[in-house]
């Protein structure tokens, strides 16, 4: 009588799961979108696996590495012309900002080298505001600021050309430095350029804004390949207007060349060689790349008009000490990336 019973609760379990199952089939046949959760659901994990596998197993390379590959990859497909214009870490990845018929659009690969993805989604809400000065930056009577840039990054060029109507109000009541990353992506022409701007803040550090507005201006040559005015023909015009002393800065050139072995590195094969003039601050500060904004010692996040500079630095004022400067209306545009004074561009945090 038991085992009929047995074999009787057996049926029933069986029944109930065929029916189970059957009712599931039906649910899908249904709603379709479920069984397509369920795919995205696994495919998500696939991604997340393969973009965490180099770091896993320690195939890691580095992001110039990873610039080269992507560069390498879309070149073989067959577009001609791009340019890597920014190579940094984001989230865990490497974002490769490729320039295209003047166009920059990011491109993310995973830290192996081997996955390209399409986009991230962002699943935490980012802050609204870009131009409020972090409350741990410490108040001073003279703020120091310090921009690190590289002298042909567009992103940089834009940030030099949003603050030094800033620095140009504030004067002496700041002190304001160019910085330079410490590696080149744009050739022998920004590394010959940015040891001259250094070379002309170290000789004659009140001349300085005068050049870079000249250089910024750039030699009026629209580039047909990217529709944008390129720089390359006015430096000599910039150093005679701006009054600078060339033998003292030819032999500072020459100085600085030795005593970091800039030429060296130039020529040592590397895709981006050192540009070591700034490197203990950019191990201090661990900057990442073009435009860097520092005040007082802490990297600040600001929009690149006049008007978004003035207030992070007014910000960094000792309480009382604010000077009337700070209460100017400068403009609110976005400078254009590039060179060129005229024109605005979008606001945006990219960087070389």
């Amino acid at each position: 009588m038991s085992e009929e019973k047995k074999e009787g609760e057996r049926t029933e379990e069986a029944k109930e799961t065929s029916q189970k199952k059957s009712d599931i089939t039906e649910k899908i046949r249904e709603n379709p979108w479920i069984l397509s959760t369920f795919v995205c659901s696994a495919l998500v994990i696939i991604l997340l696996v393969s973009m965490f596998a180099g770091n896993f197993t320690g195939n890691v390379i580095s992001s110039n590495n990873a610039g080269e590959k992507v560069l390498d990859f879309f070149t073989d497909l067959g577009y001609e012309g791009l340019i890597i214009s920014s190579v940094k870490e984001v989230s865990g990845i490497y974002e490769i900002g490729l320039t295209y018929e003047g166009e920059t659009s990011p491109i993310y690969v995973t830290k192996d080298g081997k996955n390209i993805i399409s986009s991230l989604t962002p699943i935490e809400s980012e802050s609204s505001s870009e131009t409020e000065t972090p409350s741990e930056v410490p108040k001073t009577d003279k703020p120091v600021v310090e921009l690190f840039v590289m002298s042909y990054c567009p992103y940089g060029t834009q940030a030099e050309k949003g603050i030094i109507p800033v620095a140009e109000l504030l004067g002496d009541k700041i002190d304001f430095k160019l910085r330079f990353v410490d590696y080149a992506m744009h050739g022998e022409k920004e590394i010959t350029e940015n040891l001259r701007e250094y070379c002309i803040q170290k000789t004659a550090p009140d001349k300085l804004l005068e050049y870079m507005r000249c250089f910024l201006e750039g030699d009026g040559i629209v580039d047909e390949s990217y529709g944008l005015i390129m720089n390359g023909n006015n430096v000599n015009s910039c150093l005679v207007k701006a009054g600078i002393d060339t033998v003292k800065l030819n032999s500072c050139i020459s100085e600085t060349d030795k005593k970091y072995s800039i030429t060296e590195n130039m020529n040592s094969g590397d895709s981006y060689p050192r540009f070591n003039v700034d490197a203990d601050l950019n191990e201090e500060y661990g900057v990442q790349g073009s435009p860097t904004l520092i005040i007082n010692g802490i990297e600040v996040s600001s929009s690149r008009d006049p008007a978004s500079y003035l207030n992070a630095i007014c910000k960094a004022f000792t309480n009382g000490k604010v000077p009337e400067e700070c209460a100017t209306q400068l403009s609110s545009e976005t400078p254009s990336a590039y060179f060129g004074w005229d024109g605005s561009g979008s606001s945006t945090t990219a960087q070389c």
